[in-house]
């Protein structure tokens, strides 16, 4: 595993103290966001890649991993999250960079491109788009929120299979504990917990109301110029093959996308094939 510095920073509103991992490099620096109920370990393996080579910044947003909860519920929302993004890296006094985000992560991204497009060099959206199918929202929404701890990590590996067993095809038992250490947490009294806010499920509430910012294309279209990769499990229920088709056909220039087998939504990002689609994108970028 590679090893990194631990970052804590004030949110956007001066009200959190917020997390980051922060992985050394000689290049130029990468803003990795992750998904909606995961953390900054979701990048591990990814991070195993491309550390060095590159500076990654690799935050919890509020309400998940090490990052403060927020008591305000309403605050957990895409735009909120992007603001706590700026104030990451304008503490950082980061400069030009790229983006990788991972489903909401992702949403982030290009809102981010969007209000500030010659700050971002790079796009990397791992299993999302401007359009989200509403099936994937429901099957997400049936297991984010309250869920009782767990008596021991290989409790929580199976529960995490059972969720996720049909997006994920050939784990095996170290792949669902390695996935249950990344997305859970050990607390004082041994047992364990996701770690997430629960309450970041009241932004599910009514299918769309809060995590899908409106007029996605919209803010698609704005980002003909950025040099834009997309992952997308071949399996996905949240990113359609039509919805990428539509993406390239706005953005014929500077569009590549790779479809990973046998996962669904959301590609891990240390697949074979997404490490290689990975690797020639940011080698082109640098020609």
């Amino acid at each position: 595993m590679m090893t990194y510095a631990d970052h804590f920073y004030r949110s956007a509103d001066d009200r959190l103290t917020l997390y980051a991992r922060i992985y050394d490099g000689k290049g130029p620096p990468l803003l990795l966001m992750h998904g909606l109920t995961r953390n900054s370990g979701d990048f591990e393996a990814l991070a195993g890649h491309l550390a060095g080579t590159y500076q990654l910044i690799v935050p919890d947003q509020r309400g998940r991993g090490q990052s403060d909860h927020d008591a305000d519920p309403d605050q957990y929302t895409p735009a909120v999250y992007v603001a706590d993004m700026f104030a990451l890296i304008d503490g950082l006094k980061l400069g030009n960079m790229g983006l990788i985000g991972t489903s909401m992560g992702g949403l982030m991204a290009m809102m981010m491109a969007a209000i500030t497009p010659g700050r971002f060099d790079s796009l990397i959206l791992n299993d999302i788009g401007p359009e989200v199918n509403v099936a994937g929202l429901d099957r997400i929404q049936s297991y984010v929120g309250e869920i009782a701890p767990f008596d021991s990590w290989q409790q929580a590996a199976d529960h995490c299979r059972s969720v996720h067993g049909d997006m994920m095809i050939g784990f095996d038992a170290q792949d669902w504990l390695t996935f249950a250490r990344h997305t859970c947490v050990e607390r004082p009294d041994g047992t364990i917990s996701f770690a997430y806010d629960p309450a970041i499920a009241a932004g599910l509430a009514g299918s769309e109301k809060s995590v899908i910012p409106p007029d996605l294309w919209t803010i698609w279209d704005r980002l003909s110029a950025l040099p834009t990769l997309v992952i997308r499990g071949a399996l996905s229920d949240i990113l359609s093959s039509a919805t990428v088709a539509e993406m390239e056909r706005r953005h014929p220039e500077n569009f590549s996308a790779v479809d990973i087998a046998c996962r669904g939504h959301t590609p891990m990002l240390d697949e074979p094939d997404a490490l290689v689609a990975i690797e020639r994108f940011y080698a082109d970028l640098a020609n």
